[in-house]
């Protein structure tokens, strides 16, 4: 394995999150899950909404709607957010800018570790033209017994993908999946380019957090992987 620039080893793996990393999905997402609330019971605003689920697989946000807010989420709500989520991606959904160019240009092996659900991640990435980038190396939390921010999905995807803990560098959005990769023993870089930055207080939620570099143009990604790019300040 080569050296970069700064001495340090490069990855033999790049862990992309999908939805916020891949796709600008989450003001999509947030929007219609906070429709699904407010159907079931109690309207919860746009901060505490990106602040509680950023990254956290659905069945991870049901407990937390039910332990902590009082919440029921029913199959009905779950299936009416499925259905509306996906016209809605059919119709609006866009890959993040540079990503294509940054997945054909990386030099080590990349794969797909999302919360959401396989054929979630699958219709994200074929919408956007994405999936034949990334087939068939995708990962769900539907895979492991617990979600981001537990590493079972980032330790699961390694073993899979046949590459050391400490040989992979996840790319997240979320401080459910960088703290989920810092316990897994992995390097993690956090992206704030995606469209819900702002909105999620993205810069500052992932700073204390662990997270290696935060950059928000993933066109940066192939020199910060090589070590030849200057790392945006994590503050």
């Amino acid at each position: 394995m080569n050296a970069n620039s700064t001495g340090r080893a490069g990855p033999k793996l790049v862990i992309f999150d999908c939805d916020g990393v891949l796709v600008d999905s989450e003001p999509i997402s947030i929007a219609v899950l906070r429709d699904v609330i407010a159907e079931a019971g109690g309207p919860i605003d746009e901060a505490t909404a990106y602040d509680r689920f950023l990254g956290r697989s659905m069945a991870s946000t049901c407990e937390i709607l039910r332990g902590d807010f009082g919440i029921d989420i029913t199959d009905a709500h779950l299936e009416f957010m499925r259905d509306e989520l996906n016209r809605r991606f059919e119709a609006e959904l866009q890959p993040i800018p540079g990503i294509r160019q940054t997945l054909t240009t990386l030099a080590c092996a990349r794969c797909v570790a999302s919360s959401s659900k396989p054929e979630r991640i699958r219709t994200s990435l074929r919408v956007t033209g994405l999936l034949e980038l990334l087939e068939p190396h995708i990962y769900s939390a539907t895979m492991v017994e617990r979600g981001k921010p537990a590493p079972d999905l980032f330790i699961h995807t390694a073993r899979e993908m046949g590459v050391a803990p400490t040989d992979c560098l996840v790319i997240e959005d979320s401080p459910a999946g960088v703290t989920a990769a810092r316990a897994a023993g992995m390097r993690v870089f956090g992206f704030t380019g995606g469209s819900h930055a702002v909105p999620g207080s993205l810069k500052a939620a992932l700073a204390p957090l662990g997270a290696e570099t935060i950059f928000d143009d993933m066109a940066q990604l192939p020199s910060l992987v090589a070590g030849t790019e200057p790392a945006a300040p994590a503050v």
